[in-house]
């Protein structure tokens, strides 16, 4: 499957109001397209930042689904407002599953369940993990399709493995990577990953 990570920059107080929009226009509404809403969080060390993951079965299913969505009613009506709460949403990244991202039932989220997400940086492709831990819930890493889709941007000419953890993740950096970014994620009420 393919997963964009996108980590929203928003205006000071507008998390919430991004949250609950989100929750109730644009899961069923993407789904609908053949996309899978994956989960959304509050970052609990950023109040400006609201992060959630997207799929898609390949590159091609990516294009017709996010082509459908952003060209019909439902973003037409409440894109505006979501646009609204947003500096940035420019920091995306394109993903390939190593290990597939679990989900669970829609509206059973815990609220005080916590994600963490690791993301190792490289100057170069980054090798699969050997051995992924039982505690690992997924691993991903760079998908260098090109962005087909470049209304929405993604970040090019990077290279991550990210892993996603109850706990943080405990092992060694190895060599090659360059840079280490972490977050502590809640999910939302509707999130289906937590």
């Amino acid at each position: 499957m393919i997963v964009e990570l996108r980590c929203y920059t928003l205006r000071a107080g507008r998390r919430d109001e991004l949250v609950e929009l989100f929750d109730r226009e644009f899961v069923e509404t993407q789904e609908e397209r053949g996309m899978a809403v994956l989960g959304q969080f509050r970052d609990l060390d950023r109040p400006d930042r609201f992060v959630w993951l997207r799929g898609f079965t390949d590159m091609s299913a990516r294009r017709r689904g996010l082509t459908a969505f952003y060209s019909g009613p439902v973003w037409a009506r409440h894109g505006p407002a979501a646009n609204a709460t947003m500096l940035d949403s420019d920091d995306v990244l394109l993903l390939r599953e190593i290990v597939a991202v679990p989900t669970y039932d829609r509206d059973a989220a815990d609220p005080e369940s916590v994600l963490y997400v690791t993301i190792w940086h490289g100057a170069e492709p980054l090798p699969v993990p050997a051995h992924i831990p039982p505690d690992v819930l997924a691993v991903l890493r760079t998908e260098y399709a090109p962005n087909d889709y470049p209304r929405l941007p993604v970040r090019e000419n990077v290279h991550v493995l990210v892993w996603l953890t109850r706990a943080p993740l405990r092992r060694d950096v190895p060599a090659g990577v360059t840079r280490t970014e972490q977050h502590r994620l809640r999910p939302t009420r509707r999130s289906r990953l937590y």
